[in-house]
């Protein structure tokens, strides 16, 4: 009986315990990200580099544990919307948790993010980071918190927006709060423009702006408006007697405060009850004469707001990147530390395949995610809608298989795995479902703006410059490209064939990770590191393009090898990759 009772004691409980395997929590997430260290070289300039290494490793340190252990605290505490003062006035406001404002502490005040590519001095930087700094540190940010990185995105490009259409005396009286590190001070952003009536039709939208004087007052209603209460949102919105559709629309700034103090004329009415992305404020506004004002030509609204589409969907990119590699990282944590059947579960081959499965669109989307922040503006114009489209898609399945690998407890919501799966989603819907942005990529941006000619271009000269990717194998990847090239234009030629512009928006960005990842790995490779992605890159053609897979056992052989160099740490040499590219 003895021994009986022993088996139930806390330190028997304690004991059995430790089989269970740990978390991400705890770990730098910069620092054991070895695929973004590897590839920043690549992508980034020297010099911004080196400045800019420390503090991403700080924030992997923070990322990975006080970022971390707030986000949960924000999100058991959402936030909640007041309608009234204590003294019976109408003065909504929304209560977060002090965890959601230390939060905010951190993304906007100590690391700038929203800040930092439009001035000088942001983490002690002389002159304006480029893009892709703090496209990466959205990267490292959404790894822990993904729901406030909506806010520090509108602030960011809301305050472009202003820059470039607003007046000198709005650029003065908003742009040095919209640019504050100081939280007491900073002007936090919006843009609202989902309406009951519009959804992704934008120009469906009946939000009205009547002239009044040098101003206008908006009347109506927003239905889906995210960082609800920002001090400013730009929003759009059609002037009285404007013609119908996306033509009408004006760009409009709309500040919550007036330059009198007084609280300006428009309710929030209800917070939304999300199935992700709690953390963040989402809610419905009814505008009875807010002030407003013009942003640019009156006509000129949505072409003036879809400058910002770009950036939005790269943004979008690197949270559904970020959060792929946090999914990544805890099923290999759960696959190394756990033990089923007498051995590590990382051991079992089903497994092992399993995990490259995760791991080769997890690291398409980085590969893609540092093109996009580099890539020349009609390059830019196909991949960020064929990159949005897929990597946001391949997230929810990322974050599904890594709560499969974790096991009962990733269903639970103690652990990461359920909010991880719960977040993904959201990345479905903003900037445009998948649906649109597969019609932008082919309809648009192939069918009128022929940007596929300028993407073809460049991944052809990346292979070219690429001399270390095998002969055979650059063949076989500039196929894929010339392949995915003819069917995406013959999808764009016939109206009728419009419901395959899913499958040619895929072909496009599977052909282009190919081709990233061959010629990085080649490069890699050639320097004497690790030229791991060009196994990546036969993964992508063989399991992402091809058509139907194999049905011959031994023409998968290949993997076998190929499986056991990506899960290992050592660094693949160029020549053994070599190989198993010919395999």
């Amino acid at each position: 009986m003895t021994a009986h009772v022993n088996l139930a004691t806390r330190q028997a409980t304690a004991s059995r315990s430790r089989a269970l395997a740990p978390t991400c929590r705890g770990l730098n997430f910069y620092d054991i990200d070895l695929s973004l260290q590897s590839l920043l070289p690549i992508y980034m300039e020297p010099a911004q580099l080196a400045h800019i290494s420390p503090h991403l490793a700080s924030l992997g340190e923070v990322a990975g544990g006080r970022l971390s252990e707030l986000s949960d605290a924000a999100e058991r505490h959402p936030p909640v919307l007041h309608a009234r003062d204590s003294f019976g006035r109408d003065e909504e406001w929304i209560e977060y948790h002090p965890a959601y404002r230390e939060m905010e502490n951190i993304a906007f005040g100590q690391y700038g993010i929203h800040a930092m590519t439009h001035r000088a001095g942001v983490l002690g930087s002389s002159a304006p980071f480029a893009p892709i700094a703090k496209y990466v540190f959205h990267y490292v940010f959404a790894q822990a918190e993904f729901g406030l990185l909506c806010p520090v995105n509108l602030t960011d490009s809301s305050s472009e927006l202003v820059r470039r259409f607003g007046s000198e005396e709005l650029k003065a009286r908003y742009l040095p709060a919209m640019w504050s590190q100081d939280v007491s001070q900073l002007n936090r952003c919006a843009q609202f423009m989902t309406e009951k009536a519009g959804g992704s039709d934008v120009g469906a939208g009946d939000l009205t702006a009547v002239r009044s004087g040098e101003h206008w007052l908006l009347f109506g209603e927003k239905w889906f408006c995210s960082n609800v209460d920002a001090e400013v949102a730009v929003l759009l919105a059609r002037p009285e007697g404007a013609a119908a559709g996306g033509r009408g629309l004006g760009l409009f700034l709309m500040p919550k405060t007036l330059p009198d103090g007084s609280r300006n004329a428009y309710r929030i009415v209800r917070l939304k009850d999300k199935l992700g992305s709690r953390t963040m404020a989402s809610g419905e506004i009814v505008f009875e004469g807010a002030v407003a004002y013009q942003l640019g030509e009156l006509d000129q609204g949505l072409k003036q707001m879809l400058v910002m589409v770009n950036s939005s969907r790269v943004s979008h990119l690197a949270r559904a990147a970020g959060m792929m590699r946090r999914c990544l990282n805890e099923a290999l944590q759960a696959a190394r530390h756990r033990n089923a059947f007498g051995r590590a579960v990382i051991d079992h081959p089903l497994m092992r395949r399993q995990l490259v499965k995760l791991m080769v669109p997890t690291e398409q989307a980085l590969s893609a995610l540092l093109h996009a922040a580099v890539a020349p503006e009609a390059v830019l114009r196909l991949l960020t809608p064929i990159a949005k489209y897929r990597a946001c898609r391949d997230n929810v399945t990322v974050a599904t298989g890594a709560m499969e690998a974790r096991g009962g407890n990733g269903y639970i919501e103690d652990w990461p795995n359920a909010r991880l799966v719960r977040d993904a989603h959201l990345g479905l819907l903003w900037e445009g479902t998948s649906n649109i942005n597969a019609l932008d990529a082919v309809q648009r941006a192939v069918g009128k703006a022929r940007a596929h000619l300028a993407w073809r271009d460049d991944m052809m000269e990346r292979l070219q410059a690429s001399a270390g990717v095998p002969g055979q194998f650059r063949t076989r990847v500039e196929g894929a490209i010339n392949a995915a090239l003819a069917f995406v234009e013959e999808v764009a030629r016939h109206p009728d064939y419009e419901r395959f512009s899913r499958i040619a928006a895929g072909k496009l960005y599977h052909a282009t990770t190919a081709a990233l990842m061959a010629s990085e790995g080649a490069r890699q490779g050639g320097e004497g590191g690790d030229a791991r992605r060009l196994l990546l890159a036969r993964f992508v053609l063989e399991h992402r393009l091809q058509e139907q897979a194999a049905l011959s056992l031994e023409k998968q052989r290949w993997e076998d090898e190929a499986i056991d160099l990506l899960l290992g740490d050592a660094p693949v040499p160029l020549d053994r990759a070599a190989a198993v590219l010919q395999g």
